[in-house]
């Protein structure tokens, strides 16, 4: 077994993306890679072709190694819902809903789970790169952990620790993670890499040698920014925070940021189309006149509909329909275009009937079944390839007509009388730039981008080949080897 853990001083240090580039950088050696992340917190998901469900980063680095993605790559997700539950996931299935007080009672006991899942995928490859989540220096979080050492300790997988330079305190982040955690813990962790540096690294010479003076550790290298991780999927929701470039863009398109949003890597595809600016709209702000707004999905859509509803948007929806522009629900968002939405289960709170916006002739029932399956068909006469992945059952008239139909006949989705208001339990409905093309019509742009698997693909590459020139991967793969045989740096 080779295998090699990172894990970094905080969260958005930049793990995903490193992960993934190395994935990708030891598949063109022409090794047999795979990705592993013991546990997920994120409500940006994808189906594997069996039916299950790991996080967006770990599909991600699938892609990377050129593998179709595994349950066994995320064994445990976590997908907040609001009021500090969250939705657990084991090995792509729906366990059950956890409040936050039980997870540091329970986690342990999934460390099985994770520990099977990382067995079976040693056995299928070469290489297996494992990413960790937040920071082993929470050390508050460490009885019961299966993410960082917990994992890299009873899996005996050496560590190497990531520290991000751009935001500051590089130095100090690693150094104190050192001076915190567990000599046990510190034992597992091999070095470190500087991870989005700008400009000359040589300047940070004097800091990369205090670093490992201070620490013990070798480094392995400083990687500069990476402007092509901007075009990989994102999973982390800091990333609705960014602006969008908006400069000499010929139409813009709107999509309100609610408490649970989930999936919202659906757009990520306008993001490669020069005439389109997408704009997140945050709490606070209404709606302004814009070409398109999209409703994205949600992980509890009954609450984020009264989020819409607090928020004023609803109003600013309508009044966009009534200038004669028009709106696509994505999942969750399609739900809330509705006239009802019931819950008599109480899956996303206690039981209830609520009003949608009224905009669709659907209504929808929430059910205890998730709906799980990778899907492809023809809409508006071009291809669409994605996936759905929603607890709920949409019925009504206004299904009649769709918004196009499957490869099995079936119809998906639903489009208004006046062609205005459509919707689609279709993740990744816009990914496809033939499919992208006819939606950008209707606000007359054309859609000049790539095909966002093609754009992802190379963004891969070119990241690897960054990673093969700015660190010792030599020296990493060479690490890897030491994996179950006794890991540590003593």
């Amino acid at each position: 077994m080779a295998a090699l853990m990172l894990q970094g001083t905080g969260s958005d240090v930049g793990k995903s993306v490193l992960v993934a580039g190395l994935c990708r950088a030891f598949a063109n050696r022409g090794l047999s890679v795979r990705p592993f992340k013991p546990q997920n917190m994120s409500n940006n998901a994808a189906v594997t072709l069996d039916g299950g469900e790991i996080g967006r980063a770990q599909a991600t680095q699938a892609i990377a190694c050129r593998v179709e993605p595994s349950v066994d790559m995320n064994p445990v997700l976590l997908k907040p819902q609001g009021d500090r539950t969250s939705q657990l996931i084991v090995r792509g299935q729906v366990r059950g809903t956890l409040a936050a007080a039980r997870w540091r009672e329970g986690r342990a006991g999934l460390l099985v789970d994770v520990l099977d899942s990382f067995e079976r995928l040693s056995a299928s490859c070469d290489l297996v790169v494992v990413e960790g989540a937040g920071s082993p220096a929470e050390i508050n979080l460490r009885d019961g952990d299966i993410a960082n050492m917990g994992f890299a300790r009873a899996a005996d997988v050496p560590v190497i620790l990531v520290g991000d330079i751009d935001r500051g305190g590089v130095i100090a982040s690693l150094v104190g993670t050192r001076a915190v955690i567990d000599p046990a813990d510190a034992a597992m962790i091999h070095g470190f890499l500087i991870n989005k540096f700008r400009g000359d690294p040589a300047l940070f010479d004097d800091g990369y040698r205090a670093i490992e003076a201070r620490s013990g550790w070798r480094g392995y290298g400083v990687v500069p920014w990476l402007a092509d991780a901007g075009r990989l999927p994102s999973e982390d929701a800091v990333i609705l925070e960014r602006p969008s470039a908006s400069a000499a863009r010929r139409v813009t398109v709107a999509c309100p940021i609610t408490p649970r949003i989930a999936n919202f890597d659906d757009l990520d595809p306008l993001r490669l189309e020069p005439g389109v600016s997408l704009v997140m709209i945050p709490p606070g702000t209404a709606i302004p006149d814009v070409d398109m707004i999209i409703l994205a999905g949600s992980k509890a859509t009954i609450p984020d509909l009264a989020f819409v509803r607090a928020q004023g948007w609803d109003i600013d929806i309508r009044a966009h329909h009534r200038r004669g522009k028009p709106v696509l629900g994505l999942c969750g968002g399609y739900q809330m275009l509705g006239r009802s939405i019931a819950d008599p289960h109480g899956i996303e709170g206690p039981a209830s009937t609520v009003d949608g916006l009224g905009l669709l002739d659907i209504d929808t029932i929430l059910t205890a079944t998730k709906t799980l399956e990778r899907v492809e068909g023809i809409a508006g006469g071009a291809r669409f390839a994605g996936y759905e992945m929603h607890m709920g059952e949409t019925h009504g008239t206004g299904l009649a007509q769709p918004v196009g139909h499957r490869a099995d006949g079936s119809p998906e989705g639903a489009i208004s009388a006046d062609g205005l208001i459509a919707g689609s339990y279709v993740h990744g409905l816009l990914a496809l730039a033939e499919q992208r093309a006819v939606w950008l019509a209707r606000i007359g742009v054309d859609a000049v981008g790539p095909d966002h698997g093609a754009s992802v693909d190379a963004a891969l590459d070119a990241i690897a080949a960054t990673l093969e020139r700015h660190l010792d991967l030599d020296a990493m793969l060479a690490l890897a080897q030491r994996a179950g045989h006794d890991a540590t740096n003593g």
